[in-house]
């Protein structure tokens, strides 16, 4: 948590807070007294407003980290089809920021529709133009999180290519929503962080049931790329 509030409070400070404690300092080191007053109250009020943001910050990041932890521990993968996208006028970081209207569904849980407002960075074009997202859903409460990087291998703006010693083949899986989602789903059941290379060849049983759908869907691919 100390960890947290320090970088929030360089945060701050790098975005122009630094103000108020330059003002401080000069006004201590001058001596000048009632003749820069003003430089007193003014660096006062800029650095207590300075402490109060970052611990602002601070929580919601403690808060922000507490709910995905909860959600990766027992929340369910799902799939969210991008049902609308606009503008709200607003940009932070010079990106803007956009609300997309969503339709939730997946095993378990009963299809929901909802808001969120999102800042469209460069690396999450990508995922709001392919009009669906990855998300992590508790179906009691339908409290939801976006899953950026699942949601970028689900959408093909990652290769998703897996090696079947048996097969001695690589199959590649990019942008095919329907086996990745299940393959994120088994990794996910398993206790298997997602990363770029996973190694489940220490775990049979899970190994099986990846082949499994890895084999099926290179199944169905085969005639579509067969020529007429």
């Amino acid at each position: 948590m100390l960890a947290r509030y320090i970088k929030m409070q360089l945060l701050v400070l790098l975005c122009g807070g630094l103000v108020g404690p330059i003002f401080l300092v000069v006004y201590f080191t001058l001596g000048l007294g009632s003749l820069m007053s003003w430089m007193f109250y003014v660096g006062l009020i800029i650095t207590v407003a300075d402490v109060l943001v970052a611990l602002a910050l601070t929580n919601y990041g403690a808060k922000t980290a507490a709910k995905t932890a909860a959600l990766e521990r027992s929340g369910v993968l799902a799939l969210a089809q991008i049902t609308g996208l606009s503008e709200t006028g607003t940009r932070i970081n010079d990106q803007p920021l956009v609300k997309v209207h969503l339709h939730i569904s997946g095993p378990g849980i009963t299809p929901f529709d909802t808001e969120d407002r999102v800042i469209a960075s460069v690396t999450r074009l990508g995922n709001l133009t392919a009009r669906k997202l990855v998300v992590l859903v508790n179906p009691a409460t339908q409290q939801y999180l976006i899953d950026w990087e699942r949601s970028a291998l689900v959408n093909g703006l990652v290769p998703a290519q897996f090696t079947v010693a048996e097969d001695n083949k690589t199959y590649d899986l990019s942008g095919q929503t329907g086996p990745l989602m299940e393959i994120l789903q088994i990794l996910k059941a398993n206790n298997v962080p997602l990363n770029r290379m996973v190694d489940i060849r220490s775990n049979p049983a899970l190994r099986q049931q990846v082949q499994a759908v890895v084999r099926r869907a290179a199944e169905r691919q085969a005639p579509a790329a067969e020529p007429a």
